[in-house]
């Protein structure tokens, strides 16, 4: 059974991701749809290590709402280390992380398996904008630079089926393969230009490819019911943005968000555990597509 605490974060994060959907809902922006920065993973300043899972959406909503431009991360502790201090006032914003326990040491952890349970813990970090005395380390202007070879050998390794005619883009399962529109069809926003655009969609597709039965087999029928649909659907959306931050592309809003916001808020509201199982199957496909140009 899971502890106040464990419950309490799980509240805490799909409270706050909910909130900035209902902000989004007009003109369907979503937490990860960055117009004020360029799109990149959250990272935790001390480590240098990459935030993965649900505490990447859960720091995209924090820096969308609170408008940082940074995507730097640490707590309190962590920024003393690094000769920074938080500033007065400052308020934290709440990530999520695991520890695996031995069954006889807590007996209120979420259980794993026979001998191992899993406690969620909370924990809280400051924006690189909200400290004084730290130094940030040069990153290229997106301008400057052009994401599309590396996402081109992304999707080659994969080698995922890809056929480029067609006025819509979507994964077929019974032909195992990726319909994208013509690239003239796509057109610069204000957050990323026409082929950044293009290649953030076929992303989209290429994690629905991942879900397939003789790859990893993602399903949420049991679980999700008639909502089985709207997860994978933000399974997708979400892979495609961690996939985006680490190319270094900008995701912006697809066209069919409007129909899908609502699905979204009602599993979200309905099941406090929903984003974090959403958030956990993204990085899940994006770390295996990831792996492909590993094995080259």
């Amino acid at each position: 059974m899971a502890s106040t605490k464990t419950v309490s974060i799980y509240d805490t994060i799909t409270n706050q991701i909910i909130a900035t959907l209902e902000r989004g809902t007009d003109k369907f922006s979503l937490p990860w749809h960055r117009s004020t920065a360029p799109l990149s993973r959250p990272v935790n300043a001390a480590t240098g290590k990459a935030y993965r899972g649900v505490n990447v959406l859960a720091l995209w909503a924090s820096a969308e709402a609170q408008d940082f431009g940074h995507g730097f991360w640490a707590t309190y502790r962590q920024w003393q280390s690094l000769g920074a201090q938080v500033r007065k006032g400052e308020k934290a914003s709440p990530i999520v992380f695991y520890k695996v326990l031995d069954k006889r040491d807590d007996d209120q952890a979420e259980e794993r398996d026979s001998s191992t349970r899993i406690f969620a813990q909370a924990s809280h970090v400051f924006n690189a904008s909200q400290v004084e005395g730290y130094g940030l380390p040069e990153v290229p202007d997106g301008e400057d630079f052009d994401p599309i070879p590396q996402a081109d050998a992304f999707v080659s390794a994969t080698g995922a089926a890809v056929h480029i005619n067609g006025d819509s883009a979507h994964y077929t399962p019974a032909t195992d393969a990726i319909t994208m529109p013509d690239r003239e069809r796509f057109f610069a926003t204000a957050s990323g230009s026409a082929a950044q655009n293009w290649y953030a969609t076929l992303l989209h597709e290429l994690i629905h490819w991942s879900g397939a039965d003789h790859r990893l087999a993602r399903t949420f029928g049991k679980r999700f019911g008639d909502n089985a649909y709207a997860m994978e659907e933000l399974v997708a959306e979400l892979g495609s943005a961690f996939l985006c931050g680490d190319l270094g592309l900008s995701a912006s809003p697809r066209p069919d968000h409007a129909s899908y916001l609502a699905s979204w808020l009602k599993v979200l509201k309905a099941d406090n555990r929903a984003i974090f199982t959403a958030a956990s199957a993204a990085a899940n496909a994006a770390e295996w597509l990831s792996a492909f140009e590993c094995r080259d």
